[in-house]
């Protein structure tokens, strides 16, 4: 008897079918904040690469700026991330193989916010990013012009094949401010991080990264029941917008040695035969 092929989880399943996604993945109420494993801690220098996207029901719905975008297609972006120890309380709740790890590790979600702004908007676009301190699912970004990016989680759900793998899903609430009306979209992020250690190679990412960005009409909107999977107006939206990115995490001390032996002098040899 042939042995069964392994049972896929829903979200490694999910960013395999790409670019092909009906619906929305299974998640929970986001409780507290996402909880990272232990290879995430510390700071990190990130590179982030635009390499597909798709609108999937163009011509008949594009979102604004999606056309934009294809600006950075294909264009490393660089920024600085970390992600600093934290202690459950509240309402965080951490699931049961976190509860094994000494330390609980997040995403400083106002100084990552902050980074990736300024790397894609500019540094004087940016005014600051502010996390609700009762709410770190909640985030503000202050932009220049009386402009303002409200960003809360709503849902989540991760994954641990292994060890060395991570997947996570976060449905975020976006709401514009400021411009000539309030625009309201939903953003779901969906990421698959390796952690692949190699001492030997320090010019390799110690993480990488396979981030798939999808954009939802809000029920607002007047082409959100076009985006529909069926006519039950309570089926599950597809989305609007689909952006693929290649992301690669490298610690500093890594690039600063990688960069060392890269701009060394070459020292001429002085053996004779």
């Amino acid at each position: 008897m042939n042995a069964s092929a392994p049972i896929r989880s829903p979200l490694a399943t999910r960013i395999e079918q790409y670019p092909d996604w009906q619906g929305k993945p299974p998640t929970q109420p986001a409780q507290g904040d996402l909880i990272y494993p232990d290879w995430f801690a510390g700071e990190w220098l990130v590179t982030t690469t635009l390499v597909d996207m798709t609108a999937p029901l163009a011509p008949e719905i594009v979102t604004p700026g999606f056309e934009s975008n294809r600006q950075f297609l294909n264009q490393p972006i660089h920024f600085q991330v970390r992600f600093v120890e934290t202690q459950p309380s509240g309402l965080m709740r951490v699931s049961a193989q976190s509860k094994l790890q000494s330390k609980h590790w997040v995403s400083d979600r106002a100084y990552n916010g902050m980074q990736l702004a300024k790397a894609y908007l500019g540094e004087r676009a940016v005014q600051a990013v502010k996390v609700d301190p009762a709410n770190p699912n909640r985030q503000i970004t202050l932009l220049k012009g009386d402009r303002q990016l409200v960003s809360t989680v709503t849902e989540r759900a991760t994954e641990t094949p292994t060890p060395h793998e991570f997947i996570t899903t976060e449905f975020f609430q976006q709401e514009f401010r400021g411009a000539p009306q309030l625009y309201f979209n939903e953003v779901e992020n969906t990421t698959a991080y390796s952690y692949q250690p190699n001492p030997d190679q320090t010019d390799q990412p110690l993480i990488v990264a396979d981030q798939i960005t999808a954009i939802y009409l809000s029920p607002q909107d007047p082409d959100y029941f076009k985006t529909l999977v069926s006519d039950n107006p309570f089926s599950s939206p597809r989305p609007v917008a689909l952006y693929r990115y290649r992301m690669e995490f490298r610690q500093p001390a890594m690039v600063s040695r990688s960069y060392a032996a890269a701009t060394a002098p070459t020292v001429p040899s002085t053996q004779s035969s």
